[in-house]
C-alpha cells in the first residue's frame, strides 16, 4: 500500500497487521500514528508497547496477544523493532505470529529501511503476507517542493515556488527537518500567503540554534546556561510560541519515558518507546535519573498555562513564565 492510500483505507477498513518501514522515519511515525488513532474509534481501547532491544524476550509477544484487553475492549500491539532484525528466535517468533494472527488485535510492526536481503526473509515475508505492508520513502528531491507545498497547505498556509525550492535545498531531503521548519513557519505567521523573505528569514534564522541550545541546557540541568539564553532570546526577539514549541518537545518526551518507567521498564526501553534511540538517549536518561517522577508533567501543565498567556487569554510574563519552567526542568 502506498502512503496517499492510508487515509481512505483507514476510513473503511482496519486490516489485523501492519508492517511499516522504510528510510524516512516521519513518514513512518505519522503512518503508525494514523493506524493507532483508527484502531482507537473501532473500539481498540488497550494498546501495549513492545520494544525490541538486546536482551528483548520474545515470549512477551506471545502473552501480548493472548492476554485479554484490561478494559474489555480490542487490544493494539505496538511491535517496534529498532534494528530491523529480530535475531534467529525473533525471526521464528514473528513468522509463527503471522502464521497465526490473535482475534480482537490489531498489530502493528514498524522497522527501519529494509534492503533486498531482509524484505526476502521468511519472517518478513509471513508478515508482509498476513497483513498491509508499507514501504515510507522519503520523495526524490524534486519532489520535495510539492510535499512542502501539501504541508504548508494543511496549516492553511502557502508559499511561491522559489520559496519551496529554498526550503527544499536548505533540508537536503530530511523530512523531519522540513516538518519543523514547516511547522515553524506556523508558529510565525498566521494563515495565508508566505512570501520569500519570510521563509528566507525563518529558515535562515541563526536564533534557532540557541533554542536548540536551551533545550540541551534544560536537559543537562544547567539552570544558569538556561536563563542567559533565555534572556537572549528575549532580546533578540525570538517568538514565544517557538520557545515554547521547544521546550514541550521535551517535557513530552520526558513525560512519555517517564510512565513507561512507571509500569517497571528501563530507561533504555522507556526512551525507545518514546522514539529516542541510540546515542540521543544519553541526555535523556541523565534528566531522567536526575528530575523527580512527576517534574514531567508538573512542568506540562506549567507550559500549558504558558501557552494561554502567549495567546492572551491567561495573565501573567511569558519570559518570567519560561524562566520558571526552566528551573523547574534543571532542579537537582
Amino acid at each position: 500500500m502506498r502512503a496517499e492510500q492510508l487515509a481512505s483505507h483507514l476510513a473503511s477498513d482496519l486490516a489485523p497487521l501492519y508492517v511499516l518501514h522504510g528510510d524516512e522515519p516521519l513518514l513512518v511515525i505519522e503512518a503508525a500514528d494514523a493506524i493507532r488513532a483508527a484502531a482507537r474509534t473501532r473500539g481498540y481501547s488497550e494498546r501495549e508497547v513492545l520494544v525490541v532491544t538486546q536482551y528483548f524476550k520474545w515470549s512477551a509477544l506471545t502473552e501480548a496477544a493472548g492476554n485479554m484487553s484490561l478494559f474489555g475492549g480490542d487490544k493494539l500491539i505496538d511491535l517496534r523493532i529498532p534494528t530491523g532484525k529480530p535475531g534467529r528466535e525473533g525471526s521464528d517468533a514473528l513468522a509463527r505470529y503471522a502464521a497465526q494472527l490473535p482475534t480482537g488485535t490489531v498489530t502493528l510492526v514498524s522497522l527501519p529501511q529494509m534492503d533486498w536481503k531482509a524484505k526476502k526473509s521468511a519472517w518478513f515475508g509471513a508478515l508482509a503476507g498476513a497483513g498491509v505492508e508499507m514501504e515510507l520513502n522519503a520523495p526524490p528531491l524534486e519532489r520535495l517542493p510539492d510535499w512542502l507545498a501539501a504541508r504548508l497547505a494543511r496549516q492553511q498556509q502557502s508559499a511561491p515556488r522559489d520559496a519551496l525550492e529554498f526550503m527544499a535545498g536548505h533540508v537536503e531531503g530530511n523530512l523531519l527537518a522540513a516538518n519543523q521548519e514547516v511547522m515553524k513557519l506556523a508558529l510565525l505567521h498566521p494563515a495565508g500567503a508566505l512570501t520569500l523573505e519570510q521563509v528566507r528569514n525563518a529558515v535562515m534564522d541563526v536564533a534557532r540554534y540557541d533554542v536548540d541550545d536551551l533545550r540541551q541546557a534544560l536537559l543537562a540541568g544547567d539552570a544558569a546556561r538556561a536563563a542567559r539564553l533565555l534572556d537572549g532570546l528575549r532580546a533578540e526577539g525570538v517568538a514565544a510560541p517557538l520557545v515554547l514549541w521547544i521546550i514541550v518537545a521535551e517535557l513530552r518526551v520526558l513525560a512519555a519515558a517517564r510512565a513507561e518507567m512507571d509500569r517497571g521498564r528501563s530507561a533504555d526501553d522507556a526512551l525507545a518507546a518514546a522514539r529516542i534511540f541510540g546515542a540521543r538517549q544519553s541526555p535523556y536518561r541523565r534528566a531522567l535519573a536526575r528530575l523527580s517522577a512527576a517534574a514531567p508533567r508538573t512542568a506540562l501543565m506549567q507550559a500549558a498555562r504558558l501557552d494561554r498567556m502567549i495567546k492572551g487569554v491567561a495573565r501573567g510574563d511569558v519570559w518570567d513564565e519560561f524562566l520558571q519552567i526552566s528551573l523547574r526542568l534543571c532542579a537537582r
